[in-house]
């Protein structure tokens, strides 16, 4: 049996001053009490653990942490104005600090931690630990004009106002862990009736008494019985990927754990395709953790991040990873190209792996791997400082480390088997998912300007034809009449490109069969130009055939006058009842490296697969 006595000691002694830490690490006394008082109930939950470690509240208080600064996050309009003049000057002096500065002070102030468990919490090594505490403890001082030695004095004001703040008993919280503890381990169980309020109420159990933090009782106005609020998700710091797991897949280098946190501080963002700090913003519980390497001779820089998320429910969670996968499938940085999408099997609910190349100096190379598992979205990515094809296997594999380490939680899903890479066409994004959008275009040689591509219109003209085959999307084809009918052009603006520069896609769906004599008779055109047009020579360079799919690419050069040519490639391909075509005028200092054109008709032939069959 769990020993009640035990907890509750350690309720009464530790409680008090976790909320003190937690009040001056946030400003928020209602993020900090509401934190507080559920990371004792999931301590309860997990006693039989916590009450073995040789510091329970070691246990306790990176949770009540991690918790409050998710809920203050939430609110960060909120400023209570209850605040006397001196305790608000403390709590700004304390902002101003970043949370690595803030939380190493208050751990060497107010907690009795050593050193290097100081730099254990605050997920640094003790070199980079012991320098943020004596930066922030200067910027503190000197905030607060006081000398370093008075900084113990600042807390006294903030613990007064704690001291008033009202706790439930600790029967209570034991029975809201025990709630908790059966809603993880029984199925169907709807909720326990808990005896408190919500945070910022005042919390009232079943004899009609509140208690407080000192637990001094009065007699309550009005008993209340309130439904238990969903129990919040733990994570740990053990959760999350090692040194020694990423050094296993991404062999070659020293890797260490650099930064481990929340997302809490700064703008939270690892990429610049990642668009908001979390995935779900309603989520429970965030991790991330940094990794980095020393690069040897010749070796390019690189990192790796994890971003854990838990989130309130596996619905939630589906929404979460949609969201994530999203940033990085339909990235809009500016010069950034998908590479590569395939689908992980094996690994947890779902799972993703997608290659992409940031084209700004310096080139990276990311490898995002993005998994589900129950109520739990974990990103696992690799960012690399050089143009090489980065090891997909090994991605593969980290991503399911990413996931076991997940798996021991009650709110899991799907674990680890063995991973398996499968190819699979890009995921639609934007308004035109069956079209190439400027996340799959290759740079140009020579231009650092990104591309603009304009938005789809109907194909009334055809800008990607040429004048040997004159392709026309519009009207009817041999008495059909095309659907879904659409065109595009993509260009590079203000890097001083002649007009003709350009890349252009035109797409449209007719019946199978239709469809397929538009391909033929574009090619059939195309083999007999040079004979017709003797300024125009015609190259066949890649095609593919098959029942469902056609692809083939040309380069062309034409002659627009004695002394000029304009050299350009063209494409034209079926996916089943879809057609397009493509072309490419390059310009003379600007032009897409050997085989580029061709990996982007292909790419061009993955999104075609999802323009609508043609109307009846």
């Amino acid at each position: 049996m769990r020993d009640p006595d035990e907890f509750d000691a350690f309720y009464r002694d530790a409680g008090e001053r976790l909320l003190l830490q937690t009040y001056a690490l946030t400003g928020d006394l209602t993020a900090a009490r509401g934190a507080v008082r559920d990371s004792f109930i999931v301590a309860w939950h997990h006693w039989r653990k916590v009450a073995r470690l040789d510091d329970p509240e070691a246990f306790v208080r990176p949770h009540a942490w991690r918790h409050a600064q998710r809920r203050h996050t939430a609110r960060l309009a909120f400023r209570d104005k209850s605040t006397t003049p001196e305790v608000r000057a403390i709590l700004d002096a304390l902002a101003k600090l970043s949370v690595t500065q803030r939380k190493a002070l208050l751990l060497t102030q107010l907690a009795a931690v050593s050193m290097p468990e100081m730099a254990r919490e605050v997920g640094l090594p003790l070199e980079d630990a012991e320098r943020e505490l004596q930066t922030g403890a200067s910027q503190f001082a000197l905030a607060r004009e006081i000398a370093a030695a008075d900084i113990p004095l600042q807390f006294e004001p903030l613990a007064q106002v704690v001291a008033e703040v009202r706790f439930p008993r600790a029967p209570i919280v034991r029975r809201a862990g025990a709630a908790r503890r059966r809603t993880h381990t029984t199925v169907g169980v709807v909720g326990a009736v808990a005896a408190f309020l919500l945070t910022g109420s005042l919390i009232t159990d079943a004899t009609g008494v509140h208690p407080n933090l000192d637990f001094e009782q009065t007699t309550a106005v009005e008993p209340h019985r309130t439904m238990d609020p969903a129990p919040e998700i733990v994570l740990t710091e053990d959760t999350l990927l090692s040194a020694d797991q990423v050094s296993a897949t991404l062999p070659g280098r020293a890797w260490t754990v650099r930064r481990t946190g929340d997302s809490s501080e700064g703008s939270g963002l690892l990429t610049s395709c990642q668009l908001e700090r979390y995935s779900d913003p309603r989520g429970t519980a965030a991790l991330v953790r940094t990794f980095g390497a020393t690069p040897r001779k010749n070796q390019p820089k690189a990192t790796v991040f994890q971003l854990t998320e838990a989130s309130a429910s596996p619905r939630a969670a589906r929404k979460s990873y949609r969201t994530a996968m999203g940033w990085y499938a339909g990235c809009a940085a500016e010069r950034v190209q998908l590479l590569s999408t395939r689908r992980v099997d094996g690994v947890g609910d779902q799972a993703m792996l997608l290659v992409l190349r940031a084209w700004n100096e310096p080139v990276e190379t990311m490898t995002v791997g993005i998994a589900r598992t129950g109520q739990f979205v974990t990103t696992a990515m690799s960012v690399v400082r050089n143009t090489q094809q980065p090891d997909a296997r090994g991605a593969a594999r980290l991503l399911g480390d990413a996931v076991a380490g997940l798996c021991t939680l009650p709110d899991a899903g799907g674990c680890v088997a063995r991973p398996q890479l499968t190819a699979v066409p890009p995921l639609p994004t934007g308004k035109a998912p069956a079209m190439l959008s400027e996340l799959d275009l290759p740079p140009v040689t020579g231009i650092d300007k990104p591309w603009i591509g304009t938005p789809p219109e109907r194909a009334a003209t055809n800008l990607a034809a040429t004048r040997c085959d004159g392709a026309v999307f519009a009207g009817k084809f041999e008495g059909k009449t095309f659907s879904n009918n659409f065109t595009r052009t993509f260009v590079i603006p203000k890097a001083g490109l002649p007009d003709r520069f350009g890349l252009t896609e035109t797409v449209g769906s007719l019946p199978t069969k239709r469809a397929v004599a538009f391909v033929e008779r574009i090619r059939n055109r195309l083999a007999t130009c040079a004979e017709k047009d003797l300024g125009t020579d015609v190259t066949r360079v890649s095609h593919r055939d098959g029942k469902n799919i056609d692809v083939t690419v040309w380069q062309l050069t034409t002659e627009i006058s004695d002394n000029d040519s304009v050299s350009y490639a063209m494409a034209v391909l079926r996916s089943g009842t879809s057609v397009a075509q493509v072309g490419f005028v390059p310009s003379d200092d600007a032009r897409m490296a050997d085989g580029a054109f061709v990996d982007l008709v292909f790419r061009a032939l993955d999104r075609l697969g999802r323009l609508p069959k043609p109307k009846a």
